[in-house]
């Protein structure tokens, strides 16, 4: 499974980067507002700072809401760096922005995903990446794993290749779930990645060892 970084956060991407895991980042214009990077002009420069810290794939999202105008913005982002991938809502006209990139060799990432018809539709459609947001469906006492589980089974039913990229997640045992169901891709804040290492055992047997070695 991949791990990505959601932030828009330069030295948290730099830190995620530096632990060896980081396959890819996820942002978007409030992550970005969050970090005070405003104007069109800065925000497309921090586009291209993210893309020359990692390795891996950048999505950067469009505002526009109509077909053209998220086919202009993407074009536009596309052409930023080869790593950026355009993220692009799940609405109607999303979905024909998503085959016009497609058509085109552009990668995508399809958010704001919150149903297996709407998984079902981007893969259709050629989108790269799906991005089921499953925190924010706990939030309104749905369980965001069991659409994972159904957007699974339906690719692997049709073997698309769109990837399962689960979104809005908080905490160790979404990245843990996710992978257990297979999830192809997590995008998470850097403190829910980081708290996979830690395990009151390890820090008891680390600190007996220590202890020992100075006997």
């Amino acid at each position: 499974m991949k791990f990505f970084i959601d932030t828009a956060n330069l030295d948290q991407i730099r830190e995620a980067q530096d632990l060896g895991v980081l396959d890819g980042v996820t942002t978007n214009p409030s992550l970005m507002a969050k970090e005070g990077i405003k104007g069109q002009d800065n925000i497309l420069k921090h586009y291209v700072d993210i893309c020359n810290i990692t390795t891996g794939d950048v999505s950067a999202e469009v505002i526009a809401t109509d077909f053209e105008g998220m086919v202009r913005e993407g074009e536009m982002l596309a052409d930023l760096h080869p790593r950026i991938v355009v993220k692009i809502p799940m609405i109607k006209e999303g979905v024909k922005a998503i085959k016009y990139f497609s058509d085109k060799g552009i990668k995508t990432n399809c958010t704001l995903v919150f149903s297996a018809g709407q998984a079902l539709l981007a893969a259709k459609a050629g989108a790269t990446y799906v991005s089921p947001f499953v925190g924010r469906l706990d939030d309104i006492s749905q369980d965001g794993m069991d659409l994972i589980d159904d957007i699974r089974t339906i690719y692997d039913n049709y073997g698309y290749e769109t990837e399962i990229l689960a979104a809005s997640v908080r905490h160790p045992m979404h990245i843990i779930q996710c992978a257990k169901i297979g999830a192809d891709v997590i995008t998470a804040p850097l403190s829910a990645i980081a708290a996979l290492l830690n395990h009151p055992l390890t820090d008891k047997g680390l600190a007996q060892f220590l202890a020992d070695a100075k006997k």
